[in-house]
């Protein structure tokens, strides 16, 4: 793995926050009303440590066991800590012990797991329902009809809090290939909405990545995650 520099990273990590908020300016909305989660998947703790100290505060991560001796290391930080990869329902107590979000909750049965070791932990963890726009079969994510299904659960749980949706679209290099997915998750959060789903649930929308958080800003998200831009391309 290529070692990154504290110099380096914080020109990074300035050109990303000025991205974000050129984004956020051409739209009319505040930056600081979008949430910036640096995704350090595969990266040491040493690298978490360095962004926290250039003022990052949210981190992702998308492997429990991966992420858990990372987290114990840098316990003594007040980081809020995201996972955002597919979640197996024999993880779902791991992840309520380690993360205070989740962003890819996609079925009822991973809800009731997760509502359950939230409520034996005394932990309330945050959660996004993962919807799937795309119908791939090797990507994860609740079909569109049964989305407010499941925010119906959701909202029956007694410990987690569903607080909105996430997507991961098709990878394309051209962010306005994306732009659509972008423009319809936040048509299903309206509609939602008018449904009668409380707006309290609906309130995130987590898309965007390195190449294409611009376009998902533009049309709406409130959580960017970005790995490449910040810590260079992963080599496993």
């Amino acid at each position: 793995m290529t070692h990154i520099s504290l110099d380096v990273l914080q020109k990074n990590v300035s050109a990303v926050k000025s991205r974000l908020t050129r984004a956020a300016s051409s739209c009319g909305r505040d930056a600081k009303n979008i949430r910036l989660v640096s995704v350090v998947k595969t990266f040491p703790a040493s690298y978490t440590n360095m962004a926290f100290s250039l003022g990052l505060t949210d981190f992702g991560e998308n492997r429990v066991q991966e992420a858990t001796n990372k987290i114990e290391q840098l316990a003594k930080l007040p980081i809020t800590w995201h996972f955002i990869g597919h979640l197996q329902s024999n993880k779902a107590r791991n992840a309520v012990t380690c993360f205070d979000w989740i962003h890819s909750v996609d079925s009822e049965k991973l809800l009731k797991k997760l509502d359950q070791a939230g409520a034996e932990l005394g932990k309330a963890p945050q959660v996004l329902i993962q919807a799937d726009l795309a119908g791939e079969i090797t990507k994860h994510g609740a079909a569109v009809d049964k989305l407010r299904w499941l925010f119906e659960a959701g909202m029956r749980c007694s410990a987690i809090k569903v607080r909105g949706l996430m997507i991961v679209p098709p990878w394309n290099s051209d962010p306005e290939a994306t732009r659509p997915y972008f423009q319809k998750l936040c048509e299903i959060r309206d509609t939602l909405k008018l449904d009668g789903v409380d707006e309290i649930v609906l309130e995130e929308l987590s898309m965007g990545m390195s190449h294409d958080f611009e376009a998902a800003i533009q049309e709406g998200a409130t959580m960017v995650r970005v790995g490449t831009a910040l810590f260079g391309r992963r080599t496993k």
